[in-house]
């Protein structure tokens, strides 16, 4: 079933994909209402696009489609589902804010909570009435946490999930309506940003309550961003774009990263800034992302996020799965 938003909007890949733009029949027929239907228990199930991924502690928790949360205890080596997940829509993003809480979000507006770690988790939220999806969710702490979603669908709590009120966003400065479909969530510190589309980036100093839009100069839907070690910013998305800010998103400079494929996904290991994306793409930075360098797979896949297993390692995960040996395509690092 390609939705009405699907034709409207170019969306964020994994949307992308379970809508069917990419993946064929992936969501063929309506889904049942998220709480009707518990997640595949067989990782082999579970094994298909896996959209996220964060760490509770030094474990790693990747989350993905058919309501699918893999757990893995050594580094990306192995992994196992989780035991209780209560819904089997596809979920799109993870945030753990310490070894034991975490949640994650996804389609219908699908909220789930974890107090073990990511062993077992609980529904907090879905609307069965409208599949109206996040994209991402982000909890600074305990308590405070925001996701956003389709026509700039933006949700915050204060009490670690167990109630969610959301937030309308003012109009954009050129003047349209603020129903800007909003990718992805990022930190610095305790500033939190918002990469969307149109080129547009949002930046809040309280929680989530409160938005302001920053103008990078770009026109299309940035997927992913990145607050560097450095205090630098990085925000990509569509066609290879990629654009950089020194000072907290007051101004952007647009930096070329040698593509044309989309990047999903962004992660610093060391020093190495690591970008991933459509086509089995792979890109590489030691300069904190002033420029960047680029390699490909030779089977295209497409690679969905990446996540830091080690001082310098890294996984990455795929529509068909984990992706273990994404490293092999990078020169060492003399760090």
């Amino acid at each position: 079933m390609i939705t009405k938003y699907a034709k409207k909007r170019l969306l964020p890949l994994g949307v992308a994909l379970t809508l069917g733009l990419s993946a064929g029949i992936a969501l063929a027929q309506q889904p049942a209402p998220p709480q009707q239907k518990m997640a595949l228990p067989d990782v082999q199930q579970a094994a298909g696009m896996l959209l996220a991924a964060d760490h509770a502690g030094n474990r790693l928790v990747a989350v993905g489609e058919y309501g699918a949360v893999l757990l893995s205890d050594d580094g990306g080596q192995h992994f196992r589902q989780a035991g209780t997940v209560p819904t089997r829509v596809t979920l799109t993003s993870v945030s753990f804010a310490d070894e034991r809480n975490g949640w994650a979000a996804g389609h219908w507006g699908t909220i789930i909570h974890t107090t073990d770690g990511g062993r077992t988790w609980s529904l907090q939220r879905s609307d069965v009435t409208t599949d109206q999806p996040l994209f991402s969710i982000h909890f600074s702490d305990a308590s405070h946490g925001v996701a956003v979603g389709l026509w700039s669908l933006l949700l915050t709590t204060e009490d670690g999930g167990r109630s969610w009120q959301q937030v309308k966003l003012p109009k954009p400065p050129d003047g349209g309506r603020a129903d800007r479909n909003l990718m992805g969530l990022f930190n610095s510190g305790k500033r939190l940003y918002a990469v969307a589309e149109r080129g547009l980036v949002l930046r809040s100093d309280d929680l989530g309550q409160n938005w302001t839009y920053l103008d990078t100069g770009y026109k299309g839907s940035f997927w992913t961003g990145l607050a560097l070690r450095d205090g630098s910013l990085l925000v990509a998305g569509l066609r290879g774009t990629i654009y950089r800010s020194s000072d907290g998103g007051d101004h952007w400079q647009a930096i070329d990263s040698g593509v044309k494929s989309s990047i999903t996904a962004l992660t610093q290991i060391g020093q190495r800034v690591i970008a991933v994306g459509l086509d089995g793409v792979v890109l590489w930075s030691d300069d904190q992302g002033r420029s960047f360098h680029a390699a490909q797979r030779e089977d295209r896949l497409t690679l969905t996020a990446i996540s830091a297993t080690g001082p310098a390692t890294a996984i990455a995960f795929s529509k068909q799965g984990v992706v273990p040996d994404v490293m092999r395509l990078l020169p060492k690092t003399s760090d």
